[in-house]
């Protein structure tokens, strides 16, 4: 819907959303925290051609909270670049000021104030109303929808429908082009059948078959790109599903397919559109991860454009190398990237690009998508809305190392399975809850909706232990970004340790102590673990105890009724003074 200046100063005056003097050549300059619709919609059209970007929403349909990292550290090399900024560092490579909207929707800084201030972020009712004002700007014909992926999975509603209530999500979106990672936990059967429910062409250049048995052996699984028409020109548009799928995530859901970067095809596909194709603009939409795709663009010639997903950054300004214009459109459903392109002569001849924020306060809710999403949730209503207890502080789960989220689940695997240790996955997809605020089975959900759940209890010698974390930290802190197959470090529960990122392979972790002893490398230890194959390296494994950690915590919670978790972390950082440092900076 378009909102209409009316409707602007009425929707600004009920939020108590200041606003400048119009009609006025000397109108009053705004304050930073002063935001209104129009600022939101603000742009500098430019060209023929406009490509709209979602990506991570992970099954996020309604408006949420969303919390940025206060910890956000790679390999020292990385650290301070773009895919790896938070907080203050992230304020300053950008440009931004603190206490606005852009900070809120950027930052983890006053998060909590400003929470209460600009209120909820995205959801598809918001979203559309925001793509609906671009079309009628652009011209529908001129404009398309791009989604990265992870878009299937995340909350209990794509859990309890499998999907399928998020494809029709993206159908009422109008999403024309997608690529994968967590959509193939669903299994390739159940892929293939959400696909033909999606009104999207599905591409991804970078899955073949490798089952010798089968009929697609060596073959693509998907279309490795589409080609289509806007504005005039020929757009080639290449698919990069999550190169690291099947070491990720259990092989068993993609059996028979091979993933990888395959940088060599990517290339010949460029090429192809370039020379066969004669297309005007060639865009890569891709998951490998925002650090990765900067990669790509070092390798791989000829890519006008790269709308990266993964890693749930927020991407303010463009990065470019090379030529290659690489712009990543954050998580959750917060963010709608407008890329506007100018096309002469089939050639790009400039952009505009904006990372506008899904202020769910202030773009108004499309009718029919408010219906959509209640009808979506009505069968499960009774479920999700169950109030399981309320968290006197701020429950989040983005972070490096530790979340007050993810503290959250451990402590109730270890209550459930009396254990010495847990081991939580390091996903970054999740939900925000504010303190003084319900926990919801829903906010349960938001955490642990994944396919495979269950929470499996074993024993581990503590020198296994000793080495798996070295061998967790070895992905994480690669100083190569093509060998970190992606996530945060995975959390423990009952453990402490201390860590040196840029030490070498196998020599970052220290002072590991489990309830407060020092971890004996000959002593077994029992540990519970969800989300992974952990369990494949233990000993003596409690059947009996198994249980999906939904389950687990949703009951932990309810026994507690109060949580109180005061998000101090337990890994000690030995060669970084804060959690956001700057580039070549061990300190903020």
């Amino acid at each position: 819907m378009d909102v209409s200046r009316r409707d602007f100063f009425h929707i600004a005056a009920a939020l108590g959303i200041g606003l400048p003097t119009l009609g006025s050549a000397a109108s009053t300059p705004k304050r930073a925290d002063e935001v209104g619709l129009k600022d939101i919609y603000s742009f500098n059209a430019r060209g023929n051609v406009t490509l709209l970007h979602i990506c991570d929403m992970h099954a996020h349909i309604k408006p949420l909270y969303w919390r940025e990292p206060s910890t956000l550290i790679s390999a020292p090399n990385l650290t301070g670049t773009p895919g790896f900024l938070c907080g203050e560092s992230f304020l300053k490579h950008y440009g931004m000021k603190g206490k606005t909207l852009d900070a809120y929707f950027d930052t983890h800084m006053n998060f909590d104030a400003l929470a209460h201030k600009f209120g909820k972020m995205g959801g598809i009712a918001h979203m559309k109303t925001l793509i609906n004002h671009i079309k009628k700007e652009r011209g529908a014909d001129n404009v398309m929808l791009l989604d990265s992926g992870d878009t299937w999975q995340g909350t209990g509603l794509a859990l309890k429908t499998t999907g399928e209530a998020i494809v029709k999500a993206q159908n009422y979106l109008g999403v024309d082009v997608m690529v994968g990672h967590w959509e193939f936990t669903y299994g390739k059967t159940r892929v293939k059948e959400l696909i033909e429910m999606l009104n999207a062409t599905f591409i991804s250049q970078n899955i073949i078959g490798d089952d010798s048995f089968a009929e697609d052996f060596e073959e693509l699984i998907f279309k490795p790109y589409t080609i289509q028409e806007r504005g005039g020109a020929k757009i080639g548009i290449i698919g990069q599903s999550f190169p690291f799928t099947s070491t990720a995530n259990p092989k068993e859901f993609t059996q028979g397919w091979s993933f990888g970067l395959r940088l060599d095809t990517l290339q010949t596909y460029v090429d192809k559109l370039r020379k066969e194709e004669k297309v005007d603009c060639v865009v890569v939409l891709s998951h490998d991860g925002f650090s990765v795709d900067q990669e790509v663009a070092r390798q791989v010639k000829g890519i006008d454009f790269i709308l990266s997903g993964h890693t749930h950054d927020p991407s303010p300004q463009p990065t470019v190398i090379n030529g290659t214009v690489i712009v990543i459109a954050g998580s959750h459903g917060k963010y709608i990237g407008r890329l506007d392109i100018d096309i002469k002569n089939h050639k790009v001849k400039g952009y505009e690009y904006k990372l506008i924020p899904v202020a769910a306060n202030l773009i108004p809710a499309d009718p029919e998508g408010v219906e959509l999403v209640n009808s979506l949730y009505a069968p499960h209503e009774k479920e999700f809305s169950e109030v399981l207890g309320v968290t006197k502080n701020i429950l989040y789960k983005r972070d490096t190392f530790h979340s007050p989220f993810d503290e959250l689940i451990n402590d109730a695997i270890i209550d459930t399975m009396d254990s010495d240790i847990s081991f939580t996955p390091g996903y970054r997809w999740g939900t925000t809850v504010l303190g003084g605020d319900a926990i919801t089975m829903d906010s349960v959900y938001d955490m642990t909706a994944i396919t495979y759940p269950n929470v499996y209890t074993f024993e581990l010698t503590g020198k296994h232990i000793r080495s798996l974390l070295e061998d967790i930290a070895d992905n994480v802190f690669n100083p190569n970004p093509l060998y970190q197959q992606g996530g945060d470090m995975s959390r423990l529960g009952g453990v402490t340790y201390s860590i040196k990122i840029g030490a070498p392979s196998g020599k970052r972790i220290s002072n590991i102590l489990v309830k407060g002893k020092p971890l004996d490398d000959n002593k077994t230890y029992k540990v519970s673990s969800w989300g992974g194959n952990l369990q494949n390296a233990g000993t003596n494994l409690r059947e009996s105890l198994t249980r999906p950690v939904y389950d687990v915590t949703a009951s932990y919670i309810r026994r507690q009724k109060n949580v109180n978790i005061d998000g101090h972390s337990n890994v000690d950082i030995l060669d970084y003074d804060c959690g956001c440092p700057r580039k070549g900076s061990k300190g903020c």
